[in-house]
């Protein structure tokens, strides 16, 4: 099963979930609603070079994707599915997740 970091208030993470609803090979971790889903993250987040890029920027790199081998992207199509939907082009300034308000 490959897992699913992300946040449902992220809508990059909003469209990858509406893509795997009903489908069993994933399973959306929520690191905004228990703790415990944020500390795996951050481990995974802390010690993969995956998230350099995504670091260097002030993203918080999700949504994140971990492959059932382990492998570690950041990248919707490397699981298969579409990237970032039209929602992107109508969101808010504010309603970004980075710190600086460009995205995730």
């Amino acid at each position: 099963m490959i897992k699913i970091y992300g946040m449902k208030t992220c809508v990059h993470c909003q469209a990858v979930e509406r893509q795997i609803v009903g489908d069993d090979r994933f399973e959306f971790i929520d690191i905004g609603t228990y703790v415990g889903n944020m500390k795996e993250f951050i481990r995974l987040r802390d010690k993969s070079p995956v998230f350099d890029e995504s670091k260097a920027g002030g993203y918080i790199g999700i949504p994140c994707f971990v492959l059932e081998d382990g492998t570690i992207t950041i990248s919707p199509e490397d699981v298969g599915l579409l990237p970032n939907s039209d929602e992107e082009e109508t969101e808010e300034e504010g309603d970004k997740c980075s710190i600086d308000g460009k995205g995730c």
